[in-house]
Parts: structure tokens; C-alpha cells; sequence
């Protein structure tokens, strides 16, 4: 089991839920982040430089099994790069392994949970 979290621009949200959908992905959480990476823009102000300390994306998390791997990340990178192709600031994904996956409801473990 993988846990896969993206963090991408707020504008490439709708996008990428249609192309989970799309490639038989319908669970996800959705939440809303602020951060930087590489891409730090300046701005004027009164006639300063001011450079924004963080700027908003919104995080993804998604929990599959390893079949679901990079059909997800496909899934991803195919809806980001269709909203702003090799833009400095596009996003990441960051797939980490899951070991442990429980449905409160039901006790199901595992893959089963998922």
C-alpha cells in the first residue's frame, strides 16, 4: 500500500479530481496548505521588493494498493500538466509507503480497507 500526496496549484483542483475519477480513483482528501518552493515571486509594494512568504495550493492525499501506484500518479501529472505544462511552481508528489490501513467501521485491514 502506498500513500500518495500531491500538493498542487488551487486552480488545477477540479482537473485533477476528473482524471482520478477517470482512471477508477474516488477517494481522496482534499486539504488547503500554504508553503513555498523554488518559485519565489516579487512583488512591488509601496514601492518596496516584498517577497510573499507562502503562497496556497491545496494538498492531496490518496491511500492505494500498489496496482493503483502510477495509474494515480499518471492520473496527476496528466491533469497538472494540461492546466500550466513546465510552469516553475507546478506542484510535487510524494509517494510514501503506508503500513497500515484500518476502516473504523468495519475493523477491515490492509488492502481491504482501502
Amino acid at each position: 500500500m502506498k500513500l500518495i500526496i500531491a500538493i498542487i496549484r488551487e486552480n488545477q483542483l477540479d482537473q485533477v479530481r476528473e482524471s482520478l475519477i477517470e482512471a477508477g480513483i474516488a477517494r481522496i482528501t482534499v486539504s488547503n496548505v500554504s508553503g513555498h518552493g523554488r518559485r519565489i515571486t516579487e512583488e512591488i509594494y509601496r514601492g518596496q521588493k516584498v517577497i510573499p512568504t507562502m503562497v496556497s495550493n491545496i494538498r492531496l492525499e490518496i491511500a492505494v494498493n500498489d496496482e493503483f501506484k502510477e495509474r494515480t500518479i499518471e492520473a496527476i501529472t496528466r491533469a497538472t500538466e494540461s492546466n500550466d505544462g513546465e510552469m516553475v511552481g507546478s506542484g510535487k508528489i510524494f509517494v510514501v509507503p503506508l503500513e497500515e490501513c484500518i476502516r473504523i467501521r468495519t475493523g477491515e485491514k490492509g488492502n481491504a480497507a482501502i
